[in-house]
């Protein structure tokens, strides 16, 4: 049964009305227009209003406000509704598919946010007893475990917050390590040009210099130039595997037997885990230390900055190096060792002033029970199964950087395609805001020139993805048969066009001051 139209066009592109048609107020239909909270008004009012204070104020000494508080005065109901017209405005996995490559921004299930939720996790003080907490420590335990037998590694550090953290941790091991074997003077890592970006970052924050790795026609690591740059300087090499450039590192046994002949350790970069869990476990690779994003492997897509859980598994090599605290089981139950001692006495302290992210330990594990090992291996197969999708409906009309062979759990196009219609990759990233898509990733890797990455993921449908290939396709014909002005100017459709991103970032405005500063009420 379909609505009745009362005769009336009921899509916006049968509306009758001028081109480019705006409205009075500056909405878009039910999609307001909102100003910053401070541009409101209401700077002579409160949301509530209080009786006079009646008593004397002079205990309160130089703490007595001298100035107005600098705040908009909003009721509850105008406070609510701006910041629900804020969400309107931005994309969410929950509207449409999140393309971003190497981001596995995945469906999130709400039993995973429910479990999170529950009192004995939620309400949780990292300052009480341990007594008090076995349940949480039990589940952290746990969890633990279950990384450990995935990945097929000896031991794990669980409190690193997110993967840069997870790296951070992992060359601080392998640095210990070292130190351990009075091997000091090794202060190089190995970087291949596919990894990803912080990885050089990281390797240089802890004080190591950063030697490129060069990558081969296909997209791999160059073994030639591998084995000639390894030597009694170099403390490791850091791999993302599968790569950014959506390849599975087929040489990744090799790469282990250069690298640990030359003395030196073997990290991998876990953000692409989502790929090959439970299907390839890294410790039979040969890996030393691999973080494991679990908001992106494990549900709870980061956005915003977090917050995230990075744990990092380490071989039998690197295991005693791991950093304080972890959990023991105990007469008294489960423990929390605060200091390394022992054997342990020479790892490099501790990573965070707490155990960790509760909420994205709860979600991590409601995840794996939910699934079990045959849907985990699942989640791998079905998200290597969409990129390639993806990649053979998207060929027709746009160019694979690396068309021989299958791709792994993300898409790489180049801008060849592009070439003479006057669309760049920016451009095509635009015209997809109109379209009701968020843009892939753009520009990287950078050993790709023009780069559009995308990561469908496992959990999007067959109908979803042929709805988000129809539009690309159709994008990419419009680019080809000369409608410049559609991607030039583009997007046309959102709350804002096109920003100055350098000058956002660079010179950003964090603060916001009125042009003339408001009395506190009228005269």
């Amino acid at each position: 049964m379909s609505m009745s139209s009362v005769g009336r066009p009921t899509r916006p592109n049968a509306a009758g009305g001028p081109e480019g048609h705006a409205s009075l107020t500056g909405g878009r239909g039910l999609l307001q227009d909102e100003p910053l909270l401070f541009e409101l008004g209401g700077w002579d009012k409160t949301g509530v209003d209080f009786d006079a204070a009646d008593h004397d104020a002079s205990d309160l000494g130089d703490l007595v406000r001298a100035a107005p508080i600098g705040l908009a005065g909003l009721s509850e109901p105008e406070t609510m509704r701006h910041y629900v017209r804020l969400s309107q405005k931005n994309h969410a996995i929950d509207l449409a598919l999140y393309p971003l490559g190497s981001c596995t921004m995945k469906h999130n299930p709400r039993l995973n946010e429910k479990m999170a939720r529950l009192a004995g996790f939620a309400d949780l003080h990292p300052l009480q007893p341990v007594s008090t907490t076995q349940g949480a420590l039990e589940l952290i335990d746990r969890l633990a475990h279950w990384l450990k037998t995935l990945t097929a590694m000896p031991a794990v550090a669980m409190t690193p917050k997110a993967g840069a953290n997870g790296e951070l941790c992992g060359l601080l091991c392998i640095r210990a390590a070292h130190e351990a074997a009075g091997q000091g003077h090794r202060r190089t890592v190995l970087v291949p040009t596919s990894a990803h970006g912080t990885n050089p970052a990281t390797a240089a924050f802890v004080g190591y210099s950063v030697t490129e790795i060069a990558q081969t026609a296909d997209g791999r690591v160059d073994l030639a130039d591998l084995a000639a740059k390894l030597g009694p300087d170099v403390a490791a090499i850091m791999v993302t595997n599968p790569n950014t450039c959506g390849l599975f590192e087929r040489d990744v046994m090799e790469i282990s037997r250069l690298t640990h002949e030359a003395g030196a350790y073997f990290y991998c970069d876990g953000a692409n885990f989502n790929a090959i869990v439970g299907r390839v476990a890294p410790g039979d690779l040969g890996v030393d230390a691999m973080h494991i994003n679990l908001h992106k492997t494990f549900s709870t897509p980061h956005g915003g900055g977090g917050p995230g859980a990075g744990p990092v598994v380490l071989s039998k090599a690197l295991a005693r190096f791991a950093p304080a605290p972890w959990i023991v089981h105990g007469e008294a139950g489960l423990e929390l060792v605060e200091e390394a001692k022992g054997e342990a006495a020479s790892a490099f302290g501790r990573m965070c002033a707490f155990h960790g992210q509760m909420g994205m330990y709860v979600r991590a594990y409601a995840y794996m029970r939910s699934h079990g090992a045959d849907g985990l291996r699942q989640v791998a197969e079905d998200a290597v199964l969409n990129a390639n999708y993806i990649k053979a409906r998207l060929s027709a009309e746009m160019t694979p950087a690396f068309p021989d062979g299958p791709c792994m759990h993300e898409a790489l196009f180049d801008d060849a395609w592009l070439e003479s219609t006057g669309v760049t990759t920016l451009d095509f990233a635009k015209a997809m805001i109109d379209e009701g898509f968020h843009p892939m990733t753009m520009y990287f890797p950078l050993v790709v020139h023009g780069a559009m990455l995308i990561e469908p993921t496992e959990t999007e449908s067959k109908r979803e993805l042929d709805r988000f290939c129809d539009a690309l396709l159709a994008l990419a014909g419009a680019a080809k048969a000369g409608d410049a002005e559609r991607f030039t100017g583009a997007p046309y459709l959102a709350p804002l066009r096109r920003l100055d991103e350098t000058l956002a970032a660079r010179k950003p405005k964090l603060t916001w001051r009125p042009e003339q500063e408001a009395p506190l009420a009228a005269e």
